[in-house]
């Protein structure tokens, strides 16, 4: 038992099982002591409900799992909670809890924080959301995460979240603060292309293999100073997928010789040029 999921029903809930019950269950048992990978879905009302009292429980348990690395909070579909619905709070306790995690991926951003990120073993931070909060962007700035290799944000739009600017993006570019990252995720962004051409010739470039701004707004005036940058054409994999950019820069990407996923081409509404990140509702 290396992996293990644990969700209730909205049925489930109703009955009057709850998230801590579960905890204590898959605690109570030998097996736990093998448990790598946990992933927490649906507490039955996460639209209402927070996840502090099954938080509070995993921590009080956390010695009955000495081998857990990999921990995920809130993986639910659309189904079970509207991503811009769940509810979560403040889990850098959890990271205080297990020392030994690589991986943390966290989906929803309502009342979400991390307050004060420090690990000394994280490898991977994922932040799945329809807009995340500068707080949490400040957050991460002023992380101590000395072992982190991949940092995956999605940034989301105002209406869900998103109440900041290039400005709260901009340090998270900056080389030296992540000296082992690998792979930046800055993504599903309204403003896909100010962070573009913001960080088509920084220095973080020189570090990475990979730059994920896939999923956002990215349009031809990005692309443009991105396929211009002689350090983006340095870069191992340029994810852009799910685009506005136009046929003509499609065609010069797919020409450019880069390893670079263009897919997924969103139709701009020529009336009023909306354009809308993936994940936003």
């Amino acid at each position: 038992m290396t992996e293990v999921r644990l969700e209730i029903s909205h049925d489930e809930h109703e009955d009057g099982m709850r998230m801590e019950q579960l905890i204590e269950q898959l605690a109570a048992k030998p097996e736990s002591r093998e448990v790598v990978e946990l992933t927490i879905g649906s507490w039955g009302e996460a639209y209402e409900e927070g996840p502090d009292t099954f938080v509070d429980t995993l921590i009080g348990h956390k010695d009955a799992f000495p081998a857990l690395r990999k921990l995920f909070i809130g993986d639910m579909d659309s189904e079970e909670c509207e991503i811009s619905w769940i509810t979560q709070t403040n889990l850098a306790p959890l990271l205080e809890a297990f020392p030994q995690l690589t991986s943390f991926r966290i989906k929803g951003s309502t009342d979400l924080s991390l307050k004060p990120l420090k690990h000394e073993r994280l490898e991977e931070l994922v932040i799945i959301c329809g807009g995340l909060s500068k707080e949490v962007l400040a957050d991460i700035r002023d992380a101590e995460l000395p072992e982190l290799r991949k940092l995956e944000l999605y940034l989301g739009v105002d209406n869900y979240g998103f109440d900041g600017g290039l400005e709260d993006v901009k340090p998270l570019m900056e080389p030296g603060r992540f000296l082992k990252l690998t792979y930046l995720g800055l993504k599903d962004s309204e403003i896909q292309d100010e962070i573009a051409i913001e960080i088509a010739n920084s220095p973080i470039l020189d570090q990475l293999h990979t730059l994920d701004l896939s999923l956002g707004t990215l349009s031809d005036k990005g692309a443009e100073v991105l396929l211009a940058s002689e350090r983006v054409r340095k870069l191992s994999f340029l994810d852009l997928n799910y685009h506005y950019m136009s046929d003509e820069m499609v065609k010069r990407w797919q020409a450019s010789g880069m390893s670079v996923d263009v897919s997924d081409q969103q139709e701009i509404d020529d009336d009023d040029d909306w354009r809308y990140p993936a994940v936003t509702e």
